[in-house]
């Protein structure tokens, strides 16, 4: 019971914060800090004992492979004339994406410290954008799941147009568009697969135990899987996500790049792979196509960038592309690849932006070419720049190097002579990530001092940098673990694939 309480107030406290907070003063910023601070840290702890429990447990039992093994199920009926419930649990995976999520929120918040403005709306919405990206992950009513999903979107809108830089009111409403347009393809198709069903639930194992005709399945199933990966910046709905990036304060880059855009590829294995898997097998070999502009031209893109948060950005559509590449490989090691990329890149690009947030802080530009020698300076932002870019570029002992090769092994598995082609270039494109990622380190971290009387990051920047490396060497030093682990909740999803 204890539990069970402990995994609800993971979504619930977030939201407990924010009305705790509205009577306080704006005035008093520190007190409001320092509550959203304890906050966050109350829910990054719940996520990591949860996490470790039931990974001890589940290593001595062995995974049902009809259906996902949830824990902590909550479930009551909320929308009886529909059939819409409040259902909610936890797998291995939606455990991990919870994980990583908390420890982005915390850091997120950290490193938001010295913001100026209105600090109160500010951290509540973090706290309200992770709990909807929490909703997400625990969601297994269709119906819950949209309503968080939706969620998140507003808050982003919200934050950066309330606080972002340059083009904020461009690159907040084209962001808010672009994933209006997803969600609206994602709820044409959800209204299909409820009426269709019969069942008058919105259940997604129930759903999944119903063999949809391909009448169906032949147009619901790329309006899901597209709505979905608009959020995960799939060609060609990849362009809300630099201009947003650079207009975003730097919590908001760090969770939307870290988390929110793991929501697309995540649904689209838990949603439209397990829901209709005959036009999975029929559509992922031509988007599999669809991943060229991603692996290969937006890393041409970030080469030519100066800007280090489009060049993280441009950086991201390019890796996320190789989630896609392990979806579309449609084998249970690409699928397993995904995943393990979902949660490396999450923890480098929270890395990334926030290592380039600490820098414009001090620096008041993000132009590589106005800055150098700033190791000199600033060596611990400096060595936490460069581990996230080795990260990034899959140096074996980090995460990015057991993802990627996780995906590329998974994607020659496959006998498609087309997505054999197109993993070839993906594995060259590292070639182009280590372009811009050393060109980048180099350019602002090594030469001429250029900026004398900036300081290193106090001990709230430290403690947000350690959290989010430690994980990247656990993942890349002790793989078997957890990816076993998460095998457990992609064996329903395979199996349902391959009948």
């Amino acid at each position: 019971m204890l539990d069970l309480i402990l995994f609800n107030s993971i979504w619930v406290l977030p939201f407990l914060t924010v009305l705790f907070t509205l009577p306080i003063h704006s005035s008093k910023t520190s007190t409001i800090k320092g509550i959203h601070l304890v906050s966050a840290a109350f829910v990054l702890a719940i996520s990591l004992y949860l996490t470790i429990k039931v990974y001890l447990t589940a290593t001595l039992t062995t995974p049902d492979a009809s259906t996902f093994s949830l824990h902590f199920v909550t479930q009551h009926l909320w929308w009886k004339s529909i059939g819409a419930s409040f259902f909610i649990g936890a797998d291995a995976l939606s455990l991990v994406m919870v994980l990583l999520t908390a420890i982005v929120v915390f850091t997120g918040i950290l490193v938001s410290w010295s913001m100026q403005g209105n600090t109160k709306i500010f951290f509540a919405l973090i706290q309200i954008l992770g709990a909807s990206v929490y909703g997400v992950f625990i969601s297994f009513d269709l119906f819950l799941l949209f309503v968080f999903y939706e969620m998140e979107a507003l808050c982003m809108y919200l934050m950066i147009g309330g606080f972002g830089s340059g083009r904020k009111d461009y690159g907040g409403k084209k962001l808010s568009l672009t994933l209006a347009l997803g969600s609206s393809m994602v709820l044409a198709a959800l209204i299909g697969i409820y009426l269709e069903s019969g069942l008058n639930t919105w259940n997604l194992l129930e759903l999944g135990q119903v063999t949809f005709p391909m009448s169906l399945q032949i147009w619901a199933f790329p309006l899901l899987f597209m709505g979905f990966a608009v959020s995960g910046s799939l060609f060609p709905f990849h362009f809300w996500s630099p201009d947003g990036h650079s207009a975003a304060p730097t919590a908001v880059s760090m969770l939307a790049a870290g988390v929110m855009m793991k929501m697309g590829p995540y649904a689209c294995l838990r949603v439209a792979i397990y829901l209709m898997p005959e036009a999975a097998k029929m559509y992922l070999p031509y988007i599999v196509f669809l991943l060229i502009f991603n692996v290969i031209l937006s890393g041409f893109i970030a080469i030519r960038h100066k800007d280090l948060k489009y060049i993280t950005a441009y950086s991201s559509i390019s890796h996320l592309g190789l989630i896609f590449l392990g979806i579309a490989a449609m084998t249970f090691l690409g699928f397993r690849g995904a995943v393990l990329q979902m949660l490396s890149h999450g923890l480098l690009t929270a890395l990334f932006f926030a290592t380039i947030g600490m820098v414009y802080s001090r620096t008041h530009t993000r132009d590589i070419t106005q800055m150098s020698g700033l190791m000199k300076q600033i060596p611990f932002i400096g060595v936490a720049f460069v581990i996230a870019g080795f990260a990034c570029l899959g140096l074996p002992g980090l995460s990015g190097f057991i993802a990627e090769a996780s995906i590329f092994i998974g994607a020659f598995q496959n006998d498609s002579s087309w997505i054999r082609i197109v993993s070839i270039f993906a594995i060259l494109s590292i070639t182009i990530t280590a372009i811009y990622v050393l060109r980048s380190a180099n350019r602002f971290l090594s030469g001429p001092l250029s900026h004398p009387s900036i300081i290193d990051a106090n001990f709230k920047e430290k403690l947000s940098i350690i959290l989010l490396v430690i994980p990247l060497f656990f993942l890349g030093l002790f793989p078997s673990g957890i990816s076993e682990w998460i095998d457990s909740s992609l064996l329903p999803i395979y199996t349902h694939l391959m009948r």
